[in-house]
């Protein structure tokens, strides 16, 4: 039943999958407090080298995108030399890793960067506090200036040379789940009236210039992007979002990506907007390679990829459970439950 999963992928030109599945990006704040990866994580992430790719946790483009502790930068040698010891475990077990690029936007603190503002699409921020530091509320974001917006999308290019540098095989763009792209796609966090807001068109700019860039710098067959056209974690829906969505999506055809990734965590609910399940949307609209992701099982998710849904699947907290997620299925071996206090250990 899950045989389909266990086919090679041809992702490009120059990269093959072993497999269909892929490893989630999962945030497990284990940098040091330079934000540098640490050994234990280069044993982590080798250690699921027989996953078709990985997608190495959000890693930030500079200082102000941090709004995690220890989070995992891109932005400076130490971090790119940590990077190394990641990619080369990984590469020396057989695996292909992406970095997953990372500005979070209005959900980033001060805390962690020192003096400066929250840049955001615009002033609109957001309720609550940082995960593990509830003692820090988070602050009214300013709305990035055009010329900050130019400087966002070379450090976005600038990380995405670092993380070739560190030997990752490609880069995935976090446009998705209420990060500083996500930001500008939707209207409940952009009110902009210039030429970054108030049409699809505009909207849509700050994710191409980015995706553009990062493509100029590295090469269209080593960049991803992922996308949360519902918006559910950090950000309101809105029905005209679809528009937006509909825009980009339409734009992204063209410019070849390794693939996209559906940025949700559960993919069995319905946004009355885009008319279904968030995959099926970007499946209609979108031609390139699909990733789906968000509570798939090996079955479920290889009926899907049976059904033409989507290409390839990322699972993510039973990764966390079971390192040997691939033999596992593979060998029809019951898998571990995922439990929370897996979140405070890397195994």
């Amino acid at each position: 039943m899950t045989s389909i999963l266990f086919s090679p992928f041809e992702l490009n030109s120059t990269l093959t999958l072993k497999n269909r599945i892929l490893m989630a990006p999962l945030t497990r704040c284990m940098a040091d407090e330079n934000l540098v990866p640490s050994e234990q994580m280069a044993q982590y992430y080798a250690r699921r080298a027989d996953t078709g790719l990985i997608i190495s946790e959000a890693t930030i483009i500079r200082p102000d995108g941090q709004g995690y502790p220890n989070t995992p930068g891109l932005f400076n040698q130490a971090q790119v030399d940590g990077w190394k010891k990641v990619t080369t475990a990984v590469h020396n077990n057989g695996g292909k890793i992406f970095a997953q690029l990372w500005h979070v936007g209005r959900v980033a603190h001060p805390f962690f960067f020192g003096s400066g503002d929250v840049l955001s699409a615009s002033n609109i921020g957001i309720e609550g506090s940082v995960p593990r530091m509830r003692n820090l509320s988070y602050q009214t974001p300013r709305a990035a200036s055009v010329e900050e917006i130019a400087q966002l999308v070379a450090d976005y290019a600038k990380a995405a040379k670092n993380a070739i540098a560190a030997g990752f095989d490609g880069v995935e763009i976090h446009g998705a789940n209420g990060y500083l792209i996500d930001q500008f796609l939707h209207l409940a966090s952009n009110n902009r009236s210039d030429e970054y807001g108030g049409s699809v068109q505009n909207m849509s700019r700050f994710a191409l210039e980015v995706v553009d860039a990062v493509i100029a710098a590295v090469g269209s067959d080593r960049v991803a992007l992922r996308l949360s056209p519902g918006a559910y974690f950090l950000m309101e829906g809105h029905h005209d979002d679809r528009a937006v969505f509909d825009h980009l999506l339409q734009a992204l055809n063209s410019r070849s990506l390794a693939f996209v990734h559906i940025g949700i965590f559960d993919d069995s609910m319905t946004f009355d907007y885009l008319g279904g399940h968030a995959s099926d949307y970007v499946r209609k609209h979108y031609t390139g390679t699909l990733v789906g992701v968000g509570g798939y099982t090996a079955q479920t998710g290889a009926k899907a990829i049976a059904e033409n849904r989507f290409d390839l699947v990322a699972v993510g907290r039973p990764m966390i459970a079971n390192p040997d997620y691939i033999s596992r299925v593979k060998n029809s071996e019951p898998l571990k439950e995922y439990e929370e206090s897996m979140l405070q250990v890397l195994v």
